[in-house]
């Protein structure tokens, strides 16, 4: 059985002009325990709806997400809220760390919406990533390269089935991108996650075994307009 599975997954929303915007029409896509896919998706292609609809952030109009074979859609808000704490690490493209808090504060943090805080392994965590010595550094005392590391650390806190990747090194020059990705892949190898990364950098994506163009898999892709769907949200 596959760790992710998705069928005739569909999302939608209102544009100002009262227009219906198709996202998301996914007919099929399968994700095995511990695969690492790149996903190519330009901007407005939908990749980042994706992610969220995946992580049970927001939900769809129609169609199933089967995380070990459970359906995200069949669960209540904070039933979603568990299993992502439980199953799912996620890289956001702007990081999305806690500025008052410190680099070890921010992994623990995390941490405690799932099996509990483990200040062990999150000093073991960023200690791999090389900030054993920014363990009390805030985020703005932090170089970008390190507030990335940071925000990887918390994704595999709690030893997730799944991480999800926003275009991780966008904000990053050439070289510490292709640092930052190959220890995401290392730390998802260690820990037997599967791991979704989505980007359009093309030395990001040419270091996958298997490359997924979004734009062949979501049909609407291209941004249908459609009336009377059922919609809600703004557009991301």
């Amino acid at each position: 059985m596959a760790l992710l599975e998705l069928r005739d997954l569909k999302k939608s929303y209102r544009a100002p002009d009262g227009t219906v915007q198709v996202v998301l029409d996914v007919p099929e896509f399968t994700l095995g325990a511990s695969e690492q896919v790149a996903m190519a998706g330009s901007s407005g292609s939908g990749k980042t709806t994706l992610l969220n609809a995946i992580a049970g952030i927001l939900t769809p109009d129609s169609g199933s997400i089967r995380l070990e074979g459970t359906d995200l859609a069949q669960l209540s808000e904070s039933q979603r809220d568990a299993l992502r704490a439980a199953t799912i690490g996620y890289v956001f493209q702007t990081f999305n760390l806690l500025q008052g808090y410190t680099a070890l504060e921010n992994v623990t943090l995390g941490m405690a919406f799932g099996p509990g805080p483990d200040r062990a392994f999150a000093s073991e965590l960023l200690a791999r990533l090389g900030l054993g010595d920014r363990l009390d550094y805030r985020p703005r005392q932090l170089s970008v390269g390190q507030q990335q590391r940071v925000a990887l650390a918390r994704a595999l806190a709690n030893r997730p089935r799944l991480v999800l990747a926003d275009e991780p090194t966008g904000n990053l020059d050439p070289v510490r991108a292709l640092e930052a990705l190959d220890m995401l892949r290392e730390l998802c190898g260690e820990h037997g996650a599967a791991l979704l990364l989505v980007s359009h950098d093309r030395s990001i994506l040419d270091r996958f075994e298997r490359v997924v163009d979004l734009a062949q898999i979501n049909r609407a892709a291209a941004g249908a307009v459609v009336a009377g769907a059922t919609v809600g949200g703004n557009a991301s």
